[in-house]
């Protein structure tokens, strides 16, 4: 139990860091990273508000305390006030330095959810760096040590474009050629766990040898083409096609 509590915490630091950790390799750092990284950003939007409340609050008080005095510029209305507050306030130093946590915090948690990226907060992995470079150790370039790669972006940003597509968009079937030559193709909106071929496909009575996955236009990109199979014995490697919403007949 102290793991997971510790295990957000711990989550701020860099790798490097945590492998010298006690607890290291009893901490899961995918799951604490989006623990941590969901609460930094939680935690930011809600000093973020209280800061604008704060500071709204005592310009408000400085305006008032000014308009009987004739310190401000005749003309003056609450509504010019309140712009120049929020102007103020928009270009205060900590209103950036709140809202870049609660961006890192973000960034953070998207990537431990949808491409395990466990990334700990930026300040650290800089003082890292810093320290690796007086005392002469040996340093991979910022991306490798971040956790970044090309790879990396590539999933997260697929991760997101499959989580933003249409849910309840029932799958689509094409069926073509004859006995012993009979092909289905999936077309669906979403990703099928575990569908990697040459797994078998049972649907309805039938099973199927899924042979290719492969890339279509949306909205749906995911596209699966099995090979009917003369006979089938339903076992526990046996993947087995129920969709829930009625599907779409097309023809090719």
């Amino acid at each position: 139990m102290l793991i997971y509590l510790l295990g957000p915490l711990l989550a701020l630091f860099p790798r490097r860091w945590r492998k010298l950790l006690p607890a290291g390799s009893a901490v899961e750092w995918r799951r604490a990273t989006v623990l941590s990284g969901f609460g930094e950003a939680v935690i930011a939007l809600i000093a973020l508000m209280y800061w604008y409340s704060y500071y709204m609050a005592v310009m408000a008080d400085h305006g008032l305390d000014a308009a009987p005095t004739g310190k401000l510029p005749s003309g003056v209305t609450d509504h010019g006030i309140g712009f120049a507050a929020l102007l103020i306030w928009a270009t205060h130093p900590l209103t950036w330095l709140i809202a870049y946590a609660g961006v890192e915090g973000s960034v953070r948690f998207l990537g431990a959810a949808f491409t395990e990226t466990d990334l700990g907060i930026l300040p650290l992995f800089l003082l890292d760096k810093i320290i690796g470079k007086f005392s002469g150790r040996s340093e991979p370039s910022l991306a490798k040590a971040a956790g970044y790669s090309q790879a990396n972006f590539s999933s997260f940003f697929g991760a997101i474009r499959e989580k933003a597509l249409v849910k309840g968009l029932p799958d689509e079937l094409c069926f073509s050629g004859s006995v012993p030559d009979e092909l289905l193709e999936i077309r669906a909106c979403r990703r099928k766990a575990d569908w990697n071929p040459p797994r078998t496909v049972r649907f309805q009575d039938s099973y199927y040898r899924l042979e290719a996955l492969s890339g279509g236009s949306a909205p749906r990109p995911f596209r699966y083409t099995l090979r009917k199979l003369p006979a089938g014995v339903m076992g526990r490697t046996v993947l087995v096609y129920s969709p829930g919403d009625a599907p779409v007949l097309a023809k090719r």
